[in-house]
């Protein structure tokens, strides 16, 4: 199948890294990536601070950016920015020139876990990582994107990797976008709220399918001497990969578990 790759501004600009890492495993599964390089920013921080209208060109752009080329299904590796290309349908339906190509928009795009998991299939993906890790849990993409499984799920199938809870998971890490650097002291707050619930944990690595929110989070372990390693949930997946060890659901027992799913999810 054919993916347009959507990158993000955060992962395109700072974390090339994590994008590599996401296209490899697609790829290593058999999909044929595709990179338009008409994106810009899905325009999610100046819609949620309030310039709705002004934000309406961002999104023309982005849709023709991601729909210019002939592809299967789009997807990225933020949860928090996928769920913003999935709310187009709903801010654009009156739209004469655009209602319907957001509705296509919506049905093609997946976050990077839930395409894994939830289209090609795959239960283990082959790779390894010898670590003690905890998971962070992002707010749009549990919230908006109702997706609290998807990773959980790919992770639990990683070789030698012991995933320790996260106490308080489903609390927001204060990066919110424009809202960290328009609430900085309650930003801060937050943050090290989260920072010390990991710590708690002694996990070596932390763990997250949100770059925005690994960034905010990494950041303040640093500053504060934390010596805890960051990834994001592709580069974990791409670690030390053994074909031998891959899985598909349907090779295997495995019931699929719901995308809204409780407990530690």
């Amino acid at each position: 199948m054919k993916v347009c790759i959507f990158s993000t501004c955060i992962v395109d600009l700072l974390f090339p890294n994590v994008g590599k890492a996401m296209v490899e495993v697609l790829e290593r599964f058999g999909c044929e990536t595709v990179f338009p390089k008409g994106q810009v920013c899905c325009g999610q921080p100046t819609y949620n601070s309030g310039y709705s209208k002004e934000t309406i060109k961002t999104f023309y752009n982005e849709i023709d950016a991601l729909l210019s080329v002939e592809a299967d299904y789009i997807v990225g590796p933020s949860g928090s920015c996928v769920a913003m290309l999935k709310e187009y349908k709903d801010i654009l339906k009156d739209d004469p020139a655009y209602a319907q190509k957001a509705q296509i928009l919506y049905d093609k795009t997946y976050e990077f876990t839930q395409f894994i998991y939830r289209v090609l299939g795959i239960l283990d993906c082959g790779a390894q990582l010898d670590a003690t890790a905890t998971f962070h849990r992002s707010c749009h993409m549990t919230r908006l994107l109702k997706e609290r499984t998807a990773p959980f799920v790919l992770l639990d199938h990683v070789k030698d990797l012991k995933m320790i809870p996260l106490n308080n998971v489903q609390l927001c890490c204060g990066f919110g976008g424009t809202f960290s650097a328009k609430e900085p002291e309650i930003s801060e707050a937050m943050v090290d709220d989260k920072v010390n619930n990991i710590v708690a944990t002694k996990a070596q690595v932390l763990i997250g399918a949100d770059q925005a929110c690994l960034m905010n989070i990494g950041g303040r372990m640093n500053r504060r001497g934390e010596k805890i390693k960051v990834m994001h949930i592709a580069e974990v997946l791409n670690h030390n990969v053994d074909l031998k060890r891959v899985k598909y659901v349907k090779d295997t027992d495995h019931q699929m578990v719901p995308a809204n799913g409780s407990g530690v999810f």
